[in-house]
């Protein structure tokens, strides 16, 4: 991945964030719950467990940046002006990340951890992923303060492998664009029910 300006890389990753809020409060959250829940097709998932599985990342992933945005604090770190991905966070975020036109690079298998349940409950959903997307930018506005290239956080593939906190909040933000596409999409496809009139 090619240079960037750290400030500019986390004020456009913010912005994303607050378009998703925006999502989440006004779109998903104005939706009747039969839209929410509709499974588009046998094996799809339907818009209330794409935020789910997304609930299951921010669960790991937001207390890990956490801790390593307060280490970095607590370390004085500084930012740079400029920041570049590793190979590994580059490969994950332009993986996950939606093309230009709406298409997705490839279809990949959740982990086992992160397959949602078949019918969560709606309400507990919404305003968790909520409360994410709102503790995401409070980090993306962290982030801006210290050297995001420098402070690791490991993944939740494993322990072992870890990316920098800018890989991270990008990987995480591609991720959740990704999937908020895949809700809108699912409710896209609901079709009212014809109810006959006898």
């Amino acid at each position: 991945m090619n240079l960037v300006k750290s400030s500019e890389l986390l004020q456009g990753l913010r912005k994303q964030i607050v378009a998703i809020q925006y999502k989440a409060e006004n779109r998903f959250g104005e939706k009747a719950d039969a839209v929410l829940q509709h499974i588009p097709a046998p094996g799809k998932w339907s818009a209330v467990q794409c935020l789910e599985h997304l609930n299951t990342y921010g669960r790991y992933y937001l207390p890990e940046l956490e801790k390593a945005i307060a280490i970095a604090e607590k370390k004085n770190s500084r930012p740079e002006t400029t920041f570049k991905s590793s190979w590994l966070g580059a490969y994950f975020t332009r993986l996950m990340q939606p093309q230009d036109n709406g298409q997705l690079r490839s279809k990949m298998k959740s982990p086992k951890g992160h397959i949602p349940a078949l019918n969560p409950d709606l309400a507990t959903v919404l305003q968790e992923f909520t409360g994410q997307q709102r503790q995401m930018e409070a980090l993306l506005l962290r982030a801006e303060k210290i050297n995001i290239r420098q402070h690791k956080v490991p993944t939740s593939l494993s322990r072992v492998i870890k990316l920098s906190v800018g890989d991270t909040l990008g990987f995480l933000t591609a991720h959740i664009n990704r999937h908020v596409l895949q809700a809108e999409r699912a409710m896209a496809n609901y079709t009212q029910p014809v109810v006959e009139i006898v």
